[in-house]
């Protein structure tokens, strides 16, 4: 019995549950970023750039499987047991890391700056400094206090 409730202890504890939130939100949020940049900024780039950035299906054959008579795509032959050296897709999947990363960088940064914004909304009003003679008042109060001793 002790197991089981040391279990459920860690499994509500406020840290786990916390824990589990930012994985399932991150998830969602990596996929929204990876949307982000594979269906826009991509397209972007490779309509400025004139396609040349999509190497994905770029590749070197380093051995065929016997008697393979079907299409030379990358896809095609994974999947009929060639020895491929998938090169464009490394080089795709870094130059998406770099996009990703930079687009993540932006979003923090905007992130910050509105927490920053916010942080200084909030903060309370400074009061404002009493005229001069009640600043004396409240001094000549505080000497007869200390002189006195506090009232009861």
């Amino acid at each position: 019995m002790s197991f089981l409730k040391d279990f459920r202890a860690f499994a509500v504890k406020g840290n786990a549950v916390d824990l589990a939130v930012g994985v399932i939100i991150g998830a969602a949020f990596g996929r929204i970023v990876d949307s982000l940049v594979k269906d826009v900024v991509m397209p972007l780039v490779n309509f400025i750039l004139g396609g040349a950035v999509d190497f994905s299906n770029k590749f070197i054959v380093l051995s065929m499987p016997p008697n393979y008579n079907g299409p030379m795509t990358y896809a095609d032959l994974t999947k009929a047991g060639a020895n491929v050296f998938a090169w464009g897709n490394f080089v795709t999947i870094v130059i998406n890391f770099i996009l990703l990363a930079f687009i993540i960088f932006w979003m923090v940064k905007a992130v910050a700056r509105a927490r920053a914004s916010l942080e200084t909304k909030h903060e309370p009003a400074v009061a404002a400094a009493a005229p001069a003679d009640v600043q004396l008042l409240q001094e000549i109060r505080d000497i007869l206090k200390q002189q006195r001793g506090p009232v009861a």
